[in-house]
């Protein structure tokens, strides 16, 4: 009997008989030599069948194999540094589990993205989406051992809610007699109430925003990672901010070199990014885009193309800080040294991509978060729980949130953010 083994542990087994289960990649054959490729989602191995070294009926399987059918191949790992992962398995057996017919319909040529988005369950597969899963998963790892190390509890937060973070982009439902719920916009309004309890949280899950985009920085279904902790303030909240930028980009770097092979991506761009990150205000930001030609006025707000012209001259993230309060969240601490502006930071990745971080120090006085949710024409029956973490002993507190599919399209250098998350939720995208 043979041991059952996946690619990444053949190490473990050079000259020991193994069985592998995985699915054919590519086929050749010489007439008397084959090779079959296959893949078993942790990599990549090449087999050879020698038709005088194995029975008629295991030769003649090798004519039945298509591209996707899914197979046992058992035999002798030998080292071979020409071999994709270093090992070669010299065949005994083939054995076939799934047939995949001829049509299979992602072939070795260019495919449109409509096409590929109509067949993602099949483009997964292909050796850059793999490379990109597994950049995602690593930093998903990373964020929990990030906040793991310093002490944060992970806190679970609804996904219906009947509060909402945000002003627009709203996807709704009827909630038995409750009336409306709301898909989460985010989940940092009961991460609120969570770091009081606990004093420094952080919240991972799904969220969603029915914007009318199309933009490449846009889905109606991501997932966002928002610490939150209490008697922080808004220059703490940035130092976290840059802390965990810094250790996420590394942690990829060290441990996802051949991804980031797979994917061409100049590591040279990633290896420098460290704290601290350069900080600009609002006001100094409009500035500096009146005179690189932007049309962008005092009280805007700042789009991709600001961005991309605010980090041309930087080689690592940037903050820009305090914008005006009419273009930010109800919950944003005014700045106490220019009341018109908020205590906030949006964190802008380098090389054109744009916002990753949106954060700020919360509003604590009672009074006034109740003007600004009146402002807002908000339903303050909604919020009652939210107000009274004003009420009874309030706090200063800060937090972020860090969008997650932003953030692997930054370190995979992939130009849109569709190929970082498994199934792209967008305007006009509902399935697979």
């Amino acid at each position: 009997m043979s041991d059952t083994a996946r690619i990444i542990e053949l190490g473990a087994h050079a000259g020991a008989s193994v069985t592998v289960r995985g699915w054919v990649t590519h086929l050749r054959s010489s007439g008397k030599v084959a090779f079959i490729v296959l893949r078993d989602g942790t990599g990549i191995l090449q087999t050879v069948l020698v038709k005088n070294q194995v029975p008629p009926e295991v030769w003649e399987r090798f004519a039945e194999l298509t591209q996707e059918t899914s197979l046992a191949v058992t035999g002798e790992v030998k080292a071979d540094a020409r071999a994709p992962g270093g090992y070669e398995l010299g065949l005994t057996n083939v054995e076939i589990i799934g047939s995949s017919p001829l049509d299979y319909p992602i072939q070795p040529k260019e495919h449109g993205v409509d096409f590929l988005l109509d067949n993602r369950h099949f483009w997964l597969r292909t050796p850059r989406q793999v490379a990109i899963m597994r950049i995602r998963n690593e930093i998903e790892m990373a964020i929990h051992d990030f906040f793991y190390q310093r002490g944060f509890l992970r806190v679970d937060t609804p996904i219906l809610t009947a509060a909402i973070g945000e002003r627009a982009g709203l996807f709704s439902t009827e909630y038995f007699e409750e009336g409306n719920a709301y898909l989460a916009q985010t989940g940092q309004l009961y991460g609120e109430a969570a770091a009081a309890a606990f004093g420094k949280i952080y919240t991972f899950g799904p969220t969603f925003r029915a914007e009318k985009s199309k933009t490449r920085r846009h889905l109606t279904e991501f997932w966002m990672i928002e610490p939150e902790v209490a008697f922080a303030d808004t220059h703490d909240n940035m130092r976290l901010q840059e802390d965990f930028v810094s250790f996420l980009v590394q942690r990829v770097v060290e441990r996802r070199k051949d991804e980031l092979k797979e994917l061409e991506r100049d590591i040279t761009k990633l290896e420098h990014i460290s704290a601290p990150f350069p900080r600009i205000d609002y006001t100094d930001a409009v500035a500096t885009l009146q005179k690189k030609g932007s049309s962008v006025q005092w009280g805007d707000d700042l789009g991709a193309e600001d961005e991309a012209l605010l980090v041309e001259d930087y080689d690592r993230p940037i903050f820009i800080m305090n914008y005006p309060k009419e273009a930010k969240a109800f919950y944003m601490k005014e700045n106490p040294d220019d009341p018109r502006t908020v205590l906030c930071d949006d964190c802008l990745a380098p090389e054109g991509y744009g916002e990753i971080i949106g954060g700020s120090q919360r509003e604590d006085d009672y009074d006034k978060i109740l003007q600004r949710i009146r402002e807002e024409k908000l339903p303050e029956d909604a919020y009652d729980w939210y107000l009274d973490l004003r009420k009874y002993g309030t706090f200063p507190h800060s937090g972020f949130g860090l969008g997650l599919e932003r953030t692997v399209a930054w370190i995979c250098g992939v130009q849109h953010i569709r190929e970082c998350i498994p199934f792209p939720r967008m305007m006009h995208r509902l399935r697979p």
